[in-house]
Protein backbone atom coordinates (compact mmCIF):
# COMPACT_ATOMS: atom_id res chain seq x y z
CA UNK A 1 0.00 0.00 0.00
CA UNK A 2 1.14 3.54 -0.77
CA UNK A 3 0.77 5.97 2.12
CA UNK A 4 -1.74 8.80 1.77
CA UNK A 5 -1.46 12.22 3.34
CA UNK A 6 -3.99 14.98 3.72
CA UNK A 7 -3.55 17.86 1.28
CA UNK A 8 -3.70 20.76 3.70
CA UNK A 9 -7.20 22.02 4.43
CA UNK A 10 -8.69 20.42 1.31
CA UNK A 11 -10.18 17.47 3.16
CA UNK A 12 -8.77 15.05 0.54
CA UNK A 13 -5.77 12.74 0.73
CA UNK A 14 -3.11 12.27 -1.89
CA UNK A 15 -0.66 9.42 -2.24
CA UNK A 16 2.94 10.30 -1.36
CA UNK A 17 3.87 9.49 -4.99
CA UNK A 18 2.18 11.50 -7.72
CA UNK A 19 2.30 10.98 -11.49
CA UNK A 20 3.67 13.98 -13.38
CA UNK A 21 2.85 14.21 -17.08
CA UNK A 22 5.65 16.53 -18.21
CA UNK A 23 8.17 13.90 -19.41
CA UNK A 24 6.03 11.22 -21.02
CA UNK A 25 7.59 8.72 -23.47
CA UNK A 26 7.74 9.85 -27.09
CA UNK A 27 7.38 8.40 -30.58
CA UNK A 28 10.41 10.01 -32.16
CA UNK A 29 12.22 13.26 -31.37
CA UNK A 30 9.30 15.70 -31.35
CA UNK A 31 8.17 16.50 -27.77
CA UNK A 32 4.50 16.79 -28.79
CA UNK A 33 4.45 13.25 -30.23
CA UNK A 34 3.64 11.24 -27.10
CA UNK A 35 3.76 7.44 -27.26
CA UNK A 36 0.18 7.32 -25.99
CA UNK A 37 -0.04 3.52 -25.74
CA UNK A 38 3.04 3.22 -23.53
CA UNK A 39 2.21 6.36 -21.55
CA UNK A 40 -1.31 5.10 -20.87
CA UNK A 41 0.02 1.74 -19.66
CA UNK A 42 2.39 3.58 -17.34
CA UNK A 43 -0.32 5.82 -15.93
CA UNK A 44 -2.82 2.97 -15.55
CA UNK A 45 -0.22 0.81 -13.81
CA UNK A 46 0.46 3.57 -11.31
CA UNK A 47 -3.23 4.19 -10.62
CA UNK A 48 -3.99 0.47 -10.37
CA UNK A 49 -1.34 0.21 -7.63
CA UNK A 50 -2.74 3.13 -5.68
CA UNK A 51 -1.32 6.41 -7.06
CA UNK A 52 -4.15 8.96 -6.94
CA UNK A 53 -2.57 12.30 -7.91
CA UNK A 54 -2.08 13.20 -11.60
CA UNK A 55 -0.42 16.45 -12.66
CA UNK A 56 -0.33 18.10 -16.08
CA UNK A 57 -0.22 21.64 -17.50
CA UNK A 58 -1.18 23.75 -20.50
CA UNK A 59 2.27 23.77 -22.19
CA UNK A 60 3.50 20.25 -21.37
CA UNK A 61 4.63 18.45 -24.54
CA UNK A 62 4.08 21.50 -26.73
CA UNK A 63 7.40 21.45 -28.49
CA UNK A 64 8.94 24.21 -26.39
CA UNK A 65 6.49 27.00 -27.26
CA UNK A 66 4.81 27.95 -23.99
CA UNK A 67 2.10 29.88 -25.86
CA UNK A 68 0.87 26.71 -27.58
CA UNK A 69 -1.24 24.12 -25.77
CA UNK A 70 0.72 20.90 -25.50
CA UNK A 71 -0.27 17.30 -26.01
CA UNK A 72 -0.15 16.33 -22.33
CA UNK A 73 -3.65 17.51 -21.36
CA UNK A 74 -5.32 15.73 -24.28
CA UNK A 75 -3.36 12.57 -23.49
CA UNK A 76 -4.50 12.72 -19.87
CA UNK A 77 -8.13 13.06 -20.99
CA UNK A 78 -7.86 9.91 -23.07
CA UNK A 79 -5.94 7.96 -20.43
CA UNK A 80 -8.39 8.81 -17.64
CA UNK A 81 -11.44 7.69 -19.60
CA UNK A 82 -13.34 4.50 -18.75
CA UNK A 83 -13.38 4.98 -15.00
CA UNK A 84 -9.87 6.20 -14.23
CA UNK A 85 -10.87 9.85 -13.75
CA UNK A 86 -12.89 8.91 -10.68
CA UNK A 87 -9.85 7.28 -9.07
CA UNK A 88 -7.57 10.31 -9.05
CA UNK A 89 -7.10 13.90 -8.00
CA UNK A 90 -6.49 15.81 -11.23
CA UNK A 91 -4.32 18.93 -11.40
CA UNK A 92 -3.51 21.26 -14.27
CA UNK A 93 -2.22 24.82 -14.49
CA UNK A 94 -3.14 28.28 -15.69
CA UNK A 95 -0.36 29.63 -18.01
CA UNK A 96 0.25 32.84 -16.05
CA UNK A 97 2.69 34.27 -18.63
CA UNK A 98 -0.22 34.52 -21.12
CA UNK A 99 -2.67 36.23 -18.80
CA UNK A 100 -3.70 39.82 -19.57
CA UNK A 101 -7.20 39.96 -18.08
CA UNK A 102 -9.65 38.17 -15.82
CA UNK A 103 -11.82 37.33 -18.83
CA UNK A 104 -8.85 35.62 -20.46
CA UNK A 105 -8.28 33.50 -17.36
CA UNK A 106 -11.86 32.27 -17.60
CA UNK A 107 -11.44 31.51 -21.29
CA UNK A 108 -8.25 29.52 -20.70
CA UNK A 109 -9.78 27.53 -17.85
CA UNK A 110 -12.86 26.67 -19.94
CA UNK A 111 -10.58 25.63 -22.82
CA UNK A 112 -8.60 23.34 -20.51
CA UNK A 113 -11.74 21.77 -19.07
CA UNK A 114 -12.79 20.84 -22.61
CA UNK A 115 -9.35 19.49 -23.46
CA UNK A 116 -9.36 17.35 -20.31
CA UNK A 117 -12.98 16.34 -20.89
CA UNK A 118 -14.01 17.18 -17.33
CA UNK A 119 -16.47 19.57 -15.72
CA UNK A 120 -14.33 20.13 -12.66
CA UNK A 121 -10.64 20.12 -11.76
CA UNK A 122 -9.51 19.10 -8.31
CA UNK A 123 -6.43 21.34 -8.20
CA UNK A 124 -5.95 24.31 -10.51
CA UNK A 125 -2.56 25.98 -10.20
CA UNK A 126 -1.39 29.42 -11.17
CA UNK A 127 1.62 28.12 -13.07
CA UNK A 128 5.19 29.27 -12.43
CA UNK A 129 4.54 32.30 -10.26
CA UNK A 130 7.61 34.52 -10.24
CA UNK A 131 8.42 38.18 -9.73
CA UNK A 132 7.71 39.03 -13.37
CA UNK A 133 4.06 37.93 -13.24
CA UNK A 134 2.86 38.24 -9.63
CA UNK A 135 1.97 41.94 -9.60
CA UNK A 136 0.28 41.64 -12.98
CA UNK A 137 -1.79 38.68 -11.77
CA UNK A 138 -2.96 40.71 -8.79
CA UNK A 139 -3.85 43.65 -11.00
CA UNK A 140 -6.04 41.57 -13.32
CA UNK A 141 -7.85 39.85 -10.46
CA UNK A 142 -6.27 36.43 -9.98
CA UNK A 143 -7.78 36.12 -6.49
CA UNK A 144 -11.27 37.06 -7.69
CA UNK A 145 -10.90 34.64 -10.61
CA UNK A 146 -10.12 31.74 -8.28
CA UNK A 147 -13.02 32.70 -5.98
CA UNK A 148 -15.39 32.67 -8.96
CA UNK A 149 -14.09 29.36 -10.33
CA UNK A 150 -14.57 27.69 -6.94
CA UNK A 151 -18.07 29.11 -6.54
CA UNK A 152 -19.26 27.94 -9.95
CA UNK A 153 -17.70 24.50 -9.46
CA UNK A 154 -15.10 24.51 -12.22
CA UNK A 155 -12.30 23.94 -9.71
CA UNK A 156 -12.17 22.63 -6.17
CA UNK A 157 -8.86 23.85 -4.74
CA UNK A 158 -6.97 27.05 -5.73
CA UNK A 159 -3.24 26.40 -5.90
CA UNK A 160 0.00 27.68 -7.37
CA UNK A 161 3.39 26.49 -8.54
CA UNK A 162 6.45 28.54 -7.80
CA UNK A 163 9.95 29.29 -9.15
CA UNK A 164 11.48 32.30 -7.42
CA UNK A 165 12.94 33.57 -4.15
CA UNK A 166 11.67 32.97 -0.64
CA UNK A 167 10.81 36.66 -0.24
CA UNK A 168 8.32 36.44 -3.10
CA UNK A 169 7.04 33.07 -1.88
CA UNK A 170 6.19 34.69 1.44
CA UNK A 171 4.16 37.38 -0.34
CA UNK A 172 2.35 34.88 -2.52
CA UNK A 173 1.53 32.28 0.11
CA UNK A 174 0.18 34.95 2.49
CA UNK A 175 -1.58 36.88 -0.29
CA UNK A 176 -4.51 34.51 -0.84
CA UNK A 177 -6.28 31.58 0.78
CA UNK A 178 -4.41 28.91 -1.19
CA UNK A 179 -5.04 25.23 -0.60
CA UNK A 180 -1.81 23.93 -2.11
CA UNK A 181 1.62 25.14 -3.25
CA UNK A 182 3.85 23.21 -5.63
CA UNK A 183 7.57 23.93 -5.24
CA UNK A 184 10.94 22.61 -6.34
CA UNK A 185 12.51 20.90 -3.33
CA UNK A 186 14.96 18.05 -2.89
CA UNK A 187 17.89 17.18 -0.65
CA UNK A 188 20.22 19.39 -2.70
CA UNK A 189 17.78 22.32 -3.06
CA UNK A 190 16.96 22.63 0.62
CA UNK A 191 17.76 26.35 0.54
CA UNK A 192 16.87 27.00 -3.11
CA UNK A 193 13.90 29.18 -4.15
CA UNK A 194 11.15 28.74 -1.52
CA UNK A 195 13.37 26.23 0.27
CA UNK A 196 13.04 24.95 3.81
CA UNK A 197 11.72 28.30 5.06
CA UNK A 198 8.98 28.12 2.46
CA UNK A 199 8.09 24.56 3.47
CA UNK A 200 7.72 25.64 7.08
CA UNK A 201 5.76 28.78 6.22
CA UNK A 202 3.28 26.95 3.99
CA UNK A 203 2.80 24.11 6.46
CA UNK A 204 2.25 26.59 9.28
CA UNK A 205 -0.57 28.18 7.28
CA UNK A 206 -2.20 24.85 6.48
CA UNK A 207 -1.17 25.02 2.81
CA UNK A 208 -0.45 21.59 1.36
CA UNK A 209 2.89 21.02 -0.34
CA UNK A 210 3.33 19.11 -3.57
CA UNK A 211 6.96 18.67 -4.60
CA UNK A 212 8.32 18.87 -8.12
CA UNK A 213 11.86 18.01 -9.26
CA UNK A 214 12.48 15.53 -6.40
CA UNK A 215 15.50 14.19 -8.33
CA UNK A 216 16.35 17.56 -9.93
CA UNK A 217 15.23 16.52 -13.38
CA UNK A 218 17.07 13.21 -13.01
CA UNK A 219 20.44 14.80 -12.23
CA UNK A 220 20.42 13.36 -8.68
CA UNK A 221 20.42 9.96 -10.36
CA UNK A 222 22.45 10.31 -13.55
CA UNK A 223 24.94 13.08 -12.72
CA UNK A 224 26.04 12.38 -9.12
CA UNK A 225 29.86 12.21 -8.79
CA UNK A 226 31.51 9.20 -7.17
CA UNK A 227 32.24 10.78 -3.77
CA UNK A 228 28.54 11.31 -2.87
CA UNK A 229 27.73 7.83 -4.19
CA UNK A 230 30.35 6.36 -1.86
CA UNK A 231 28.92 8.34 1.09
CA UNK A 232 25.47 6.91 0.40
CA UNK A 233 26.72 3.35 -0.16
CA UNK A 234 28.59 3.32 3.14
CA UNK A 235 25.35 3.98 5.02
CA UNK A 236 22.78 2.10 2.93
CA UNK A 237 24.37 -0.09 0.22
CA UNK A 238 20.91 -1.47 -0.58
CA UNK A 239 19.43 1.91 -1.54
CA UNK A 240 19.45 3.29 -5.07
CA UNK A 241 20.00 6.98 -5.76
CA UNK A 242 16.25 7.47 -6.39
CA UNK A 243 15.57 5.84 -3.01
CA UNK A 244 17.70 8.46 -1.29
CA UNK A 245 15.89 11.28 -3.09
CA UNK A 246 12.36 10.08 -2.45
CA UNK A 247 12.86 8.79 1.09
CA UNK A 248 14.43 12.10 2.17
CA UNK A 249 11.33 13.93 0.97
CA UNK A 250 8.78 11.43 2.29
CA UNK A 251 10.45 11.68 5.69
CA UNK A 252 9.15 15.27 5.93
CA UNK A 253 5.59 15.27 7.28
CA UNK A 254 4.90 18.75 5.84
CA UNK A 255 5.00 17.23 2.33
CA UNK A 256 1.84 15.63 0.97
CA UNK A 257 2.75 14.49 -2.55
CA UNK A 258 6.06 14.04 -4.38
CA UNK A 259 5.64 14.25 -8.15
CA UNK A 260 7.68 12.07 -10.46
CA UNK A 261 7.86 12.82 -14.18
CA UNK A 262 8.40 9.26 -15.40
CA UNK A 263 9.32 8.52 -19.00
CA UNK A 264 9.46 4.72 -19.15
CA UNK A 265 7.90 1.71 -17.43
CA UNK A 266 11.09 0.85 -15.53
CA UNK A 267 10.92 4.21 -13.75
CA UNK A 268 7.27 3.62 -12.92
CA UNK A 269 8.03 0.23 -11.44
CA UNK A 270 11.00 1.49 -9.41
CA UNK A 271 9.13 4.50 -8.03
CA UNK A 272 6.05 2.44 -7.17
CA UNK A 273 8.23 -0.08 -5.33
CA UNK A 274 9.91 2.71 -3.35
CA UNK A 275 6.56 4.26 -2.42
CA UNK A 276 5.13 0.91 -1.35
CA UNK A 277 8.17 0.17 0.83
CA UNK A 278 8.41 3.57 2.47
CA UNK A 279 7.79 3.69 6.20
CA UNK A 280 8.78 6.61 8.48
CA UNK A 281 11.13 4.45 10.51
CA UNK A 282 13.43 3.65 7.55
CA UNK A 283 14.90 7.19 7.42
CA UNK A 284 16.85 7.77 10.62
CA UNK A 285 19.42 10.28 11.86
CA UNK A 286 22.08 8.12 10.20
CA UNK A 287 20.54 8.60 6.76
CA UNK A 288 20.01 12.32 7.41
CA UNK A 289 23.68 12.71 8.29
CA UNK A 290 24.68 11.05 5.01
CA UNK A 291 22.47 13.45 3.06
CA UNK A 292 24.06 16.38 4.90
CA UNK A 293 27.53 15.18 3.88
CA UNK A 294 26.44 14.91 0.26
CA UNK A 295 24.92 18.38 0.36
CA UNK A 296 28.18 19.73 1.81
CA UNK A 297 30.05 18.11 -1.09
CA UNK A 298 27.94 20.04 -3.59
CA UNK A 299 28.17 23.26 -1.57
CA UNK A 300 31.94 23.16 -1.98
CA UNK A 301 31.34 23.58 -5.71
CA UNK A 302 29.57 26.90 -5.22
CA UNK A 303 31.33 29.92 -6.68
CA UNK A 304 29.98 32.53 -4.26
CA UNK A 305 28.98 32.14 -0.62
CA UNK A 306 25.82 34.20 -1.12
CA UNK A 307 23.05 33.71 1.44
CA UNK A 308 20.43 35.53 -0.66
CA UNK A 309 19.80 38.03 2.15
CA UNK A 310 19.09 40.84 -0.32
CA UNK A 311 21.03 43.56 1.51
CA UNK A 312 22.74 44.35 -1.81
CA UNK A 313 19.41 45.50 -3.27
CA UNK A 314 18.14 47.59 -4.88
CA UNK A 315 20.77 47.72 -7.59
CA UNK A 316 20.95 51.13 -9.34
CA UNK A 317 21.08 49.28 -12.67
CA UNK A 318 18.13 47.02 -11.83
CA UNK A 319 20.14 43.80 -11.56
CA UNK A 320 18.47 41.15 -9.41
CA UNK A 321 21.78 40.29 -7.73
CA UNK A 322 20.93 37.26 -5.52
CA UNK A 323 19.03 35.58 -8.34
CA UNK A 324 21.95 35.98 -10.75
CA UNK A 325 24.51 34.73 -8.24
CA UNK A 326 22.28 31.75 -7.52
CA UNK A 327 22.32 30.86 -11.22
CA UNK A 328 26.11 31.23 -11.21
CA UNK A 329 26.29 28.70 -8.38
CA UNK A 330 23.82 26.33 -10.03
CA UNK A 331 25.92 26.27 -13.20
CA UNK A 332 28.84 24.60 -11.40
CA UNK A 333 26.99 21.98 -9.34
CA UNK A 334 27.09 19.32 -12.07
CA UNK A 335 29.70 18.72 -14.76
CA UNK A 336 27.61 17.63 -17.74
CA UNK A 337 26.58 19.76 -20.70
CA UNK A 338 22.97 18.70 -20.10
CA UNK A 339 23.06 20.25 -16.65
CA UNK A 340 24.52 23.50 -17.97
CA UNK A 341 21.96 23.63 -20.81
CA UNK A 342 19.22 23.21 -18.21
CA UNK A 343 20.61 26.16 -16.24
CA UNK A 344 20.62 28.33 -19.34
CA UNK A 345 17.04 27.34 -20.16
CA UNK A 346 15.74 28.30 -16.73
CA UNK A 347 17.80 31.50 -16.64
CA UNK A 348 16.12 32.49 -19.88
CA UNK A 349 12.59 32.09 -18.52
CA UNK A 350 13.10 33.08 -14.87
CA UNK A 351 15.31 36.17 -15.12
CA UNK A 352 13.90 39.17 -16.97
CA UNK A 353 16.14 41.05 -19.38
CA UNK A 354 16.34 44.10 -17.13
CA UNK A 355 17.31 41.94 -14.12
CA UNK A 356 20.24 40.17 -15.77
CA UNK A 357 23.89 40.31 -14.77
CA UNK A 358 24.90 41.84 -18.09
CA UNK A 359 23.34 45.14 -16.92
CA UNK A 360 25.90 45.54 -14.10
CA UNK A 361 28.06 48.66 -14.48
CA UNK A 362 30.45 47.74 -11.60
CA UNK A 363 29.51 50.79 -9.54
CA UNK A 364 30.46 48.91 -6.33
CA UNK A 365 27.41 49.99 -4.32
CA UNK A 366 26.43 46.36 -3.74
CA UNK A 367 29.84 45.45 -2.31
CA UNK A 368 29.57 48.19 0.29
CA UNK A 369 26.21 46.82 1.48
CA UNK A 370 27.02 43.08 1.36
CA UNK A 371 27.34 41.55 4.89
CA UNK A 372 29.56 38.80 3.41
CA UNK A 373 31.84 41.34 1.68
CA UNK A 374 31.51 39.46 -1.60
CA UNK A 375 33.12 40.76 -4.79
CA UNK A 376 29.69 40.99 -6.37
CA UNK A 377 30.60 42.75 -9.65
CA UNK A 378 33.15 40.01 -10.34
CA UNK A 379 30.51 37.32 -9.82
CA UNK A 380 27.99 39.20 -11.97
CA UNK A 381 30.55 39.52 -14.75
CA UNK A 382 31.11 35.77 -14.65
CA UNK A 383 27.35 35.15 -14.66
CA UNK A 384 26.90 37.40 -17.69
CA UNK A 385 29.68 35.56 -19.51
CA UNK A 386 28.01 32.19 -18.86
CA UNK A 387 24.42 33.19 -19.63
CA UNK A 388 24.54 35.80 -22.39
CA UNK A 389 22.97 34.51 -25.59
Amino acid sequence: MIEKRRLGQSGVEGTILGFGCMRLPLNGPKPDNIDTDLAARMLHSAIDRGVNYVDTAYPYHSGGDRQTPGASETFVAQALAKGYREKVLLATKLPTWMVESRAQMNEILDFQLKRLDVRQLDFYLAHNINISVWDKLLSVGIREFFDEAVRDGRIRFPSFSFHDSYSLFEKVVTGYDWVMAQIQYNYLDKDYQAGQKGVELAAGRGVALVIMEPLRGGFLVSQVPQEPIDIFKEVRPDWSLPAWGFNWLWNRPEISVVLSGMSDMAQVEENLALAEKYRPEIFTDKEEAAVNKVRDFFKRRLQADCTGCGYCLPCPSGVEIPKNINFLNQFFLFDSQDAKDRCRYFYGIQVNQEERAENCVSCGECEEKCPQHLAIPKYLSKTAELYQA
